[in-house]
């Protein structure tokens, strides 16, 4: 479902961009439904689809390799070594598959080219979050990188969101957020100031958006580059 781009933002006084990063880079959930494929032809049942909801239940988190153990001990299919491997396989397949979206590297380089700060917020563990970027080839743009480890707190929770503020000695004000989620991006970048970019194109729930109070977006992105309509010629020195 395409949702509609909302009015044009005073960019004039921004100073930097921050991202989520999965599902706003690069879609994560292809690469971990790849990966669980993966697995389960390694282990020679269960399902691909039905393995990756492990990995959305509340509890381990959605990185946790519990929840591999979890799925195959459920197929009757456990064994050390065989855990083992499908950790492994795991890891190598998801970094494989993940991929940047069309027109996201370019849509970061334009950035840069205007002088812009590009940061990274991500609940993701830094180990992951640097291998991703690497793969994908986002590092080389990048100001900053904060992870939950580096933060020592993950959104929606604001706490997160004021380090890298501090850390990068900005204003909320000067600050575009942009994120995939409306919970866990745009309720809680907007509450503190910032400008907020919600990327629909990488938010599997976007059909059900609904206009939320304090989650509502300034613009929405169905792609990411729609982000570069905001500092259009003449709008930017």
């Amino acid at each position: 479902m395409t949702l509609e781009i909302q009015a044009t933002l005073n960019t004039d006084d921004l100073t930097c961009i921050m991202f989520d990063m999965d599902n706003t880079l690069f879609d994560l959930v292809e690469a971990k439904i790849h990966a669980c494929q993966e697995i389960v032809n390694y282990i020679g049942c269960g399902d691909a689809l039905e393995l990756f909801q492990y990995f959305r239940r509340p509890g381990y988190g959605f990185e946790d390799w519990n929840n591999i153990r979890d799925y195959i001990l459920d197929m009757d299919v456990f064994s050390q070594s065989t855990y083992n491997e499908c950790c492994k396989i795991y890891e190598t397949e998801k970094l494989r598959a993940v991929s940047p979206y069309p027109n996201a590297i370019s849509t970061i380089r334009e950035l840069k080219k205007m002088g812009l700060k590009i940061a990274i917020l991500t609940d993701a563990h830094s180990n992951n979050a640097k291998k991703r970027l690497e793969k994908t080839g986002f590092s080389q743009w990048l100001d900053a990188l904060f992870c939950a480890d580096i933060t020592g707190s993950s959104k929606p929770s604001h706490q997160t969101f004021l380090f890298a503020l501090e850390a990068l000695d900005l204003q909320p004000c000067n600050t575009l957020f942009v994120g995939d989620s409306l919970r866990r991006d745009i309720a809680p970048s907007k509450a503190l100031g910032m400008l907020t970019a919600y990327a629909a194109y990488g938010d599997r729930n976007n059909d059900t958006y609904k206009r939320s109070g304090t989650a509502d977006p300034d613009v929405i992105l169905n792609d990411i580059s729609e982000v570069l309509d905001q500092f259009k010629p003449g709008k930017r020195v």
